[in-house]
């Protein structure tokens, strides 16, 4: 039965769009496939790994006034419309346990598993928090804090990131117990508190589909879920079950040594500095004088990278050491111009801000060197 004609990049788009969470290797077969449904001319994508569901749909005129759904390899469907030819006027054909994809003179028939064992998410209706925003907004405010995110932690909850409705704001904040990144941004209209921890994979997802644009995202804090509804994409993740840290606890104030420094140009002398780093632990000495600071790192094979920055400081001296990449991914995620670095004492946090905002702060962890 033909289902659809249509470009190849009407097909291709959506598929891309949700094939990001698809396991190639799943120990149930069926969570490698994406779900395909063909309703009142709208082609949907669904695909999930039980814990996240990303829905798409695609309106194409030459689709059949039928209804129909099956569940194909998602990474091999991709890779086939990719392989194509940008032009390509691409035939969707179902049989028994069979989907025929026709292009020109090449024909591909692909294994499909039955539509209805396709797990699809009970989603919860009612939603307890809903905001509207820009995409640009919500993707830039990920961008800030997403990379201090921890990986494979034992504390669960760390590897995700907290995101925070409270009053007229909304806060998002990341931690790996080594460094914290927070960021905010002003909201609307005034909400109720509401707090959820997103996984790693839904923030790293995100970062990935929203545009840079003023288009709208809804975000709906449902029970145990989260939704994020954009450009014909409607994305739901389980939420992580934990208590993330008291991040105000953790914020330094009242630092009296502080520098303000070219972001770019701190940027490339650590850059620089890090070539000789010790490859395992990473570190790097601060060393803070009156009008100068000293970067220093050196490794196992006795080599050593030193430079020296002029800066306006006339606080008391310091000598602090860092694990170089803390350093490099905020001075890589922020845009702005200048960023202000505040110290205590050398066992104590470092706060990296930027001047004349309050909507940023990064605290790291001091290491010993």
């Amino acid at each position: 039965m033909k289902l659809i004609q249509a470009d190849r990049d009407t097909l291709l788009k959506p598929l891309q769009t949700v094939t990001g969470i698809v396991e190639r290797r799943h120990t149930l077969p069926i969570l490698s496939n994406v779900f395909i449904e063909l309703k009142n001319e709208y082609l949907s994508f669904i695909a999930t790994d039980l814990e996240i569901q990303i829905t798409t749909s695609a309106k194409d005129g030459s689709a059949l006034d039928v209804e129909y759904s099956v569940t194909v390899g998602a990474k091999k469907l991709q890779d086939i419309l990719r392989a194509l030819p940008e032009q390509a006027q691409v035939t969707l054909e179902a049989s028994e346990n069979r989907l025929q994809a026709k292009a020109g003179k090449s024909r591909f028939n692909l294994q499909t598993l039955p539509a209805e064992d396709f797990p699809r998410f009970p989603e919860s209706k009612e939603s307890q928090a809903r905001i509207t925003l820009q995409q640009g907004q919500l993707k830039h405010l990920l961008s800030r804090v997403q990379y201090a995110m921890a990986q494979q932690d034992i504390r669960y909850y760390l590897n995700g990131l907290l995101l925070l409705i409270e009053d007229n704001c909304l806060k998002v904040v990341a931690t790996d117990g080594h460094r914290l990144a927070f960021a905010f941004m002003m909201l609307e209209t005034h909400q109720e508190k509401n707090e959820v921890i997103l996984p790693r994979k839904v923030v790293l997802e995100l970062a990935r589909l929203l545009a840079d644009s003023e288009e709208p995202v809804i975000v709906e804090i449902l029970q145990n879920q989260v939704r994020f509804s954009f450009s014909n994409v409607v994305l739901v993740s389980k939420v992580v079950d934990g208590k993330f840290p008291d991040y105000n606890r953790v914020i330094p104030t009242g630092y009296q040594k502080q520098f303000d420094i070219n972001r770019q140009l701190f940027l490339q002398t650590l850059q620089r500095a890090s070539i000789l780093s010790n490859e395992k632990f990473r570190g790097v000495r601060l060393i803070l004088t009156t009008g100068n600071l000293r970067i220093v790192c050196n490794n196992s094979e006795q080599e050593e990278a030193e430079e020296e920055l002029e800066l306006q400081y006339d606080g008391e001296a310091l000598d602090i050491g860092f694990n170089i990449t803390y350093l490099l991914d905020v001075l890589n995620n922020l845009s702005s111009e200048t960023v202000r670095c505040s110290f205590g004492d050398a066992n104590s946090s470092s706060l990296i801000a930027i001047p004349g905002e309050e909507n940023f702060k990064y605290v790291v962890m001091p290491m010993r060197i």
